[in-house]
């Protein structure tokens, strides 16, 4: 199911003495603990939850569920996932009773990168259709954008802090620090349940034309320096 909805500009009334207050409050606290907190500090209807429903997506999904199942998880639909991902996405989506709203490109824009092929000759092109534009027009309503980034998946990611104004829509991420190691414990403990390529060798899972086997983000637009879609950048 697609939503669409009309673009609503929402500012953050925020300053950087507060990013960097609430930086040192939510630093202290578990990942369990911020996801709380969260709720305390801002009201749901500001919050935007996104997930790809990629290789450990129920692990973010999972903590989420337990808290506050009210809250919208936007997904991407590109038209370009692998069938494993949607199927994956279907899994989590009845065990964790989780509100997912799936959008997506412009269809004519879409068709243009389909026939045109636009991923082989200019991927960043190719994502800012599928993927970052999409959210856009939703992105404008909220304050907070959640997301399960972690510090050790790529360089980029290394630099971020738990909060982070990005443009107009400031950014949580609440696993940013957590481990590999903790990150795979924690889903041992829960038994969690992987998306069915990370058994193949996918680590990091995008859409099928752009993805091959490989640690980490290696796999990820395999051949070209890109290492992020645009959305967290």
């Amino acid at each position: 199911m697609f939503e669409t909805t009309p673009q609503v500009i929402v500012k953050p009334s925020i300053t950087e003495e507060e990013i960097k207050v609430l930086n040192k409050k939510y630093k202290a606290l578990t990942v369990n603990e911020r996801i709380i907190q969260l709720y305390k500090d801002f009201d749901i209807k500001d919050i935007m939850l996104t997930s790809s429903f990629a290789a450990t997506s129920a692990f973010l999904l999972k903590i989420i569920s337990d808290i506050n199942t009210n809250q919208k998880v936007y997904f991407i639909d590109t038209g370009y996932h692998f069938e494993e991902t949607l199927n994956y996405k279907q899994q989590l989506e009845e065990k964790y009773n989780l509100n997912v709203i799936s959008i997506g490109a412009v269809k004519e824009e879409h068709e243009f990168t389909s026939k045109d092929e636009t991923w082989r000759k200019n991927p960043d092109f190719c994502c800012s259709i599928n993927k970052v534009k999409p959210l856009d027009l939703i992105k404008n309503q909220y304050k907070i954008w959640v997301s399960g980034l972690m510090k050790w998946q790529s360089d980029h990611r290394a630099t971020l802090d738990i909060f982070e104004l990005r443009g107009d829509i400031l950014k949580f991420y609440p696993l940013l620090d957590v481990t590999k190691e903790e990150r795979d414990a924690f889903i041992k403990e829960h038994q969690l349940p992987f998306h069915p390529l990370v058994e193949k060798g996918y680590n990091s899972i995008g859409c099928k034309h752009c993805t091959v086997p490989g640690e980490d983000r290696s796999g990820r637009w395999n051949n070209n320096p890109k290492t992020e879609c645009g959305l967290h950048l």
